[in-house]
C-alpha cells in the first residue's frame, strides 16, 4: 500500500489523482494507493504514529527520514520490521514470503 506525503522535497505536490497516475505511468504501480497524508508531526496520520512508535528506525528514530519507508506487517496486524526508503521490494521479499 503507497501513502503519498510531500514532507519530503516537496516531492508530491499534485492531488490525489496525479500522483496516482504519476505513480502508475513512471513505476508501473499496482498496488494501492491511498489519499496524500503527513507521516511526521502533530498533523500524521494516526497509523504512522502508530507504526513509527512499533518500530524505529536503524537509529532508534521515530520519525519518517525520506519518502519510501516501508514497514511490515504479519497477519496478526504486529509490525514486524521497518526498512530504509531505499530498500527495494526485492529486497523485502524473501521475508515477505516467511509471513504468507
Amino acid at each position: 500500500m503507497g501513502f503519498p506525503c510531500n514532507q519530503f522535497g516537496a516531492q508530491e505536490p499534485g492531488s490525489n489523482a496525479e500522483i496516482l497516475e504519476f505513480a502508475q505511468t513512471k513505476y508501473s504501480v499496482t498496488f494501492p494507493m491511498f489519499a496524500k497524508i503527513d507521516v511526521n508531526g502533530a498533523d500524521a496520520a494516526p497509523l504512522f504514529q502508530w507504526l513509527k512508535t512499533e518500530k524505529q528506525d536503524e537509529e532508534g528514530k521515530e520519525d519518517i527520514a525520506w519518502n519510501f519507508a516501508k514497514f511490515l506487517i504479519n497477519s496478526e496486524g504486529k509490525v514486524v520490521k521497518r526498512f530504509h526508503p531505499k530498500t527495494t521490494p526485492e529486497e523485502i521479499a524473501a521475508q515477505l514470503e516467511s509471513l504468507l
